[in-house]
């Protein structure tokens, strides 16, 4: 069965898409701890990023080192935090959060945006790729 991640690739649940190249997709977290946290994931549904083929591994961090740029440039914020967790969904994906404080990083304080934000915020981002 296709992940929830799977499912925004293949344009079935909609997103904020931020990037997409032919192996990874970034879009914005809905259920973000900070504006412009956003979410790179591989097309391809693997679990563990440990699992990942060295060659993939290695694409996903620069694409998400080209995306984490785009939102430090766009996003006002102390830098740009990576967490690699995958616990909630079973399908690779790096978070980068934009921190302000250690808080953000947590998971545990959630930021509510109207969906007028989600787009401007996504549209600020990929306005620095």
């Amino acid at each position: 069965m296709a992940s929830i991640f799977t499912k925004i690739i293949n344009g079935e649940i909609p997103c904020y898409k931020i990037a997409e190249t032919d192996q990874f997709f970034a879009f914005l977290d809905i259920n973000p701890n900070s504006r412009g946290h956003t979410l790179c994931v591989t097309k391809q549904e693997v679990d563990k990023i440990f699992d990942l083929d060295e060659a993939t591994y290695n694409g996903l961090m620069s694409f998400s080192r080209r995306i984490a740029k785009a939102i430090e440039k766009a996003i006002p914020c102390k830098r740009i935090g990576v967490s690699v967790i995958g616990l909630e969904v079973p399908h690779v994906h790096v978070h980068l959060i934009p921190l302000h404080t250690m808080e953000d990083a947590r998971f545990i304080n959630k930021t509510a945006l109207t969906p007028e934000a989600f787009e401007e915020t996504a549209n600020a981002i990929k306005s620095h790729l």
